[in-house]
């Protein structure tokens, strides 16, 4: 074939989601400035991560995400066997994180929100509201694995200790955190003419206000906890990141959870979320798909 008669392939439905995903990973991690996580700044209360390292962790999961969205394809419905396939395809995903990292832990939550979400909008394509898609994934992550390992992770055991909910529980309700303060706040945001960059602060913000961190617990316990809910809240009080007085909170609350070692890893997670549901409604993801 000539070269000058070649032309891009259209990208499949699973490579758009797989995009979308990756896509919403690095969105979040070049967010700045945010308390406390890794930003264009700094390492923030973290001495194991910088931005490089995020980026590179967030690509080495797009082939994890490309094959939960086939597998939604494929079988076709929400049932055990996708729930097992993903699982599969996540813990095999993790592998690949931890193998870029040498070992550090990036993603791992977000394995796990964003993995559910792109699987979701892979079964019902033309059905991708943000509402629809949070159901569909809340469905799944309500379904047992045979054959996920039973120890439990850093997050799990802090939720046990702390009664607070977990990663899991809170993808098992539909996000609400999303749902109920992430997306609504960016919408908001960006509708005051807050610019996106100070939107998604927002957004993580508002979702900072009410999550119980288990990140921020495991490192900080409950001081941290408040310390993250009752800065957030400040922040957005005042204006919110757009305005003087919400910057100086925000410098404030940066400050005040890098003192603690508090960082809020589970709310950054969310924010990701947020950004690819986002996406996902506003773009559509059939769009240069197939």
């Amino acid at each position: 074939m000539h070269a000058f008669n070649l032309q891009a392939k259209p990208l499949s439905l699973a490579d758009r989601l797989a995009d979308l995903a990756v896509d919403a990973l690095i969105d979040e991690a070049d967010l700045s400035p945010k308390p406390a996580l890794v930003d264009r700044r700094g390492n923030g209360a973290h001495t194991d991560l910088h931005l490089g390292l995020m980026h590179a962790s967030a690509l080495s999961l797009w082939p994890a995400f490309k094959e939960m969205a086939e597998a939604a394809v494929e079988i076709g419905e929400v049932d055990s066997t996708l729930r097992e396939a993903i699982g599969r395809i996540g813990r095999e995903g993790e592998q690949a994180m931890l193998t870029t990292t040498n070992g550090v832990n990036t993603h791992r939550g977000a394995i796990w929100a964003l993995g559910l979400l792109v699987t979701a909008a892979a079964l019902e394509p033309q059905s991708s509201s943000v509402n629809e898609v949070s159901l569909r994934a809340a469905r799944l992550a309500l379904l047992d694995d045979r054959h996920a390992p039973k120890p439990l992770s850093h997050g799990a055991q802090v939720a046990l200790r702390y009664g607070a909910r977990g990663a899991r529980e809170e993808a098992q309700l539909g996000f609400p955190s999303v749902l109920q303060r992430g997306l609504p706040q960016l919408k908001l945001s960006r509708a005051n003419g807050h610019g996106e960059q100070n939107a998604r602060l927002d957004a993580l913000l508002a979702i900072m206000t009410n999550l119980a961190d288990t990140c921020v617990l495991y490192r900080a316990g409950e001081e941290g906890l408040q310390a993250m809910q009752l800065g957030a809240q400040a922040v957005l009080d005042a204006g919110g990141s757009a305005s003087l007085s919400g910057r100086r909170r925000l410098h404030e609350l940066d400050q005040q959870l890098i003192a603690l070692n508090a960082s809020p890893g589970g709310a950054a997670d969310l924010l990701a979320a947020t950004l690819l549901l986002d996406r996902i409604e506003r773009d559509g993801i059939l769009q240069g798909a197939f």
